[in-house]
C-alpha cells in the first residue's frame, strides 16, 4: 500500500510501564489455581516454590508479549504486528477508521497510561484495534494522526461547524457540561437498579465455586443457604435491604461512568469525556453524524429528563460509543442536540384513531381472559384464590387503560424539510431524528390484523444506527403520502406513470 512516509520511522512499543499492570490483571485468573496449588501441597516449601514458579512465568509471559508488539502508522494505515506464537500483522487503512476511544483506567491513571482503542465500523472485536498501554501523551498524539482524513478531507455536504472551523475558529469548543447535581437523575434510568442484586448473586456464586479453594466448603455455603430458607423473616429483610438499596447503589454507579460528562466539539468530532475511576473519551466523526436519538422510560417522563445517542454511519458498539448525553432535562438535550448535530423544527404528526384502540386492545384484553376464568372458576368453587386472581386481574385491566392512552400518545412521525422524526414506545419510549440525506430507503409492513384495521408499519430505511426506525399504526395514506415527501424523486414514477412521452390513449 503506497503513500508517504508514516511520521515514525521505526514501529513503536507500548510503555515499559504496562508491565506493571499485566501480572496484576492475571491474578483473578491465577488466584484459584495458586491456592490449589498451595493446599494440594500442603503448604509445604515445595507448593510454595512452584507457586513462585507460577507468578514468575506469568511476569516472562507478559515481558515476551511487550517485546513482540509493535504498532506504527506508515503513510495511509495503521499496522499493528504480534509476534508472541505466530507472526501476525494487522493492517488497517486511515479511511476505514471511524473513531478513537481513549480510556484511562485506574491503574492506568496511576502510571500515566491509557488504553487507545480504533474502532472500524464493523461489529465484534474485528472491529477495532486496542494499544493497552501507551501513555497519556502519546494517545494524545495518535488521536490526530489517525483521525486526520477527516480534517483533509473536504465534502460537498459539509456542515456549517466545519466551515466555521476552517475559516480558523478555535479547535475545540465545549457544547455541554452536564452539571453533578444532575447525577441525582441516575437512579430514574434503571440502568443501574439491579446493581445490588448483581453484587450478591456474585457473592452467591463465588463462594459456591471458591468455597472449596478457600477452605469452608460448599457444604458450608449450603448450610448457610438451608439455615437462611428456614429462617423467612430474614430472607425478607434480606430483599427489603436490597430494594432499599436499589436507588442508592444505582445513584453511585451511575455518577462513577458519568461524573463531569463533557460534550465537546474538536476538530471536526463530536468528542465525549465521562467517568471517574475511569476516565473515558469517545469521538465520533461529524460528517459521518446522521442524526440522534432521544430515549426515555415512564420514571424519566414523569421528571421531563431524557438521554441521547448519535445516529452515525459505521460505528460499532453504539450504544455505548454513541451517547450525546446522559439522563438531563428534556429542553437541555432537544439545545444540545440541536447545536451539536441540528434541529428538528416541525410538530410529530399523531397516527389515526384505530391505532389508539389497538393499543387499548393490546393492554386490556390479555387481563380480562384470566379475569373472566377467575370469575368462572369462583363461581363453580368459592374458593379464595380465584376470588384474589379476579381482583388480580382486573386491576391490572384497569392499569391497562391509561398504559395504552400513553402507547398511543408516544407514537408519531414527521418531516421539517430537512430531517425525518420517528417516535415510539412507552416503557422506553424512542425519538429518532435522521437527516433526510440519510434515508436510504423505505419498508412498508402489514400484518393480518392491520389490514384488517387498515393501518401498517412504515420504516425508515437509514445508512446508519439501527438500519431503520419504524412508525407503526400509519394509515395507508400516510403510508403513502409520507414517502413521497421525502423522497418525492424516488416514488414521482410510480405515483404518476403516464408521462408526456407517453402515446395517447385510443380507447
Amino acid at each position: 500500500m503506497g503513500g508517504p512516509p508514516g511520521p515514525f520511522s521505526v514501529p513503536l512499543r507500548l510503555s515499559p510501564k504496562v508491565l506493571l499492570i499485566d501480572p496484576v490483571r492475571m491474578l483473578p485468573s491465577l488466584l484459584v489455581p495458586l491456592v490449589g496449588v498451595l493446599v494440594v501441597g500442603g503448604f509445604s516449601p515445595r507448593s510454595y516454590l512452584w507457586a513462585a514458579f507460577g507468578l514468575v512465568g506469568t511476569v516472562v509471559f507478559a515481558l515476551i508479549r511487550w517485546a513482540t508488539f509493535t504498532y506504527e502508522i506508515a503513510g495511509d494505515r495503521v499496522e499493528i504486528k504480534r509476534s508472541l506464537i505466530s507472526r501476525s500483522i494487522r493492517t488497517i487503512p486511515l479511511e476505514r477508521v471511524r473513531g478513537v476511544d481513549v480510556s484511562t483506567p485506574p491503574m492506568h491513571r496511576l502510571l500515566g497510561l491509557a488504553v487507545l482503542k480504533i474502532d472500524t465500523g464493523a461489529s465484534g472485536g474485528d472491529g477495532e484495534a486496542t494499544l493497552d498501554g501507551v501513555t497519556v501523551g502519546e494517545a494524545e498524539r495518535l488521536k490526530p494522526l489517525l483521525l486526520r482524513r477527516a480534517r483533509t478531507e473536504a465534502t460537498p455536504t459539509a456542515r456549517p461547524e466545519e466551515e466555521r472551523h476552517a475559516e480558523g475558529v478555535p479547535s475545540e469548543r465545549v457544547i455541554f457540561a452536564v452539571p453533578r447535581r444532575w447525577l441525582l437523575y441516575g437512579p430514574l434510568s434503571g440502568a443501574y437498579l439491579l446493581t445490588p442484586f448483581a453484587l450478591a448473586g456474585g457473592a452467591v456464586g463465588l463462594a459456591f465455586q471458591w468455597g472449596d479453594d478457600l477452605g469452608f466448603g460448599r457444604n458450608a455455603a449450603w448450610s448457610v443457604g438451608e439455615w437462611l430458607w428456614q429462617r423467612p423473616s430474614l430472607l425478607v429483610a434480606a430483599m427489603v435491604l436490597l430494594i432499599v438499596a436499589m436507588p442508592i447503589a444505582g445513584g453511585v454507579m451511575y455518577a462513577v461512568f458519568n461524573w463531569d460528562f463533557r460534550l465537546k466539539r474538536r476538530d471536526g468530532y463530536l468528542v465525549a469525556e465521562r467517568g471517574l475511576i475511569n476516565r473515558r473519551s469517545v469521538s465520533l466523526e461529524s460528517r459521518r453524524v446522521r442524526g440522534y436519538e432521544i430515549v426515555d422510560g415512564l420514571a424519566e417522563r414523569w421528571a421531563g429528563v431524557v438521554r441521547a445517542w448519535a445516529i452515525v454511519t459505521g460505528l460499532g458498539d453504539s450504544e455505548t460509543r454513541g451517547q450525546l448525553l446522559p439522563v438531563v432535562p428534556r429542553a437541555d438535550a432537544t439545545a444540545v442536540t440541536g447545536d451539536a448535530i441540528g434541529p428538528y423544527q416541525a410538530e410529530l404528526r399523531p397516527h389515526p384513531p384505530v391505532a389508539r384502540n389497538r393499543r387499548l386492545f393490546r393492554a386490556v384484553f390479555p387481563w380480562l381472559v384470566p379475569a373472566a376464568l377467575a370469575g368462572l372458576l369462583l363461581l363453580l368453587t368459592g374458593l379464595t384464590v380465584w376470588w384474589v386472581l379476579l381482583v388480580v386481574s382486573l386491576v391490572m385491566a384497569a392499569l391497562g387503560v391509561p398504559l395504552g392512552l400513553d402507547r398511543y400518545r408516544s407514537l408519531g412521525h414527521g418531516y421539517d424539510g430537512d430531517r425525518v422524526a420517528v417516535r415510539s414506545g412507552s416503557l422506553r419510549r424512542s425519538t429518532a431524528v435522521v437527516e433526510r440525506r440519510a434515508v436510504v430507503g423505505w419498508r412498508l409492513h402489514q400484518t393480518w390484523f392491520q389490514r384488517r384495521a387498515g393501518v401498517l408499519t412504515l420504516t425508515v430505511g437509514a445508512g446508519a444506527g439501527k438500519g431503520g426506525y419504524s412508525a407503526i399504526d400509519v394509515s395507508e395514506a400516510q403510508g403513502r403520502d409520507f414517502p413521497a415527501e421525502v423522497t418525492p424523486e424516488w416514488l414521482a414514477p410510480f405515483l404518476n406513470p403516464h408521462t408526456p412521452s407517453d402515446p395517447p390513449s385510443t380507447g
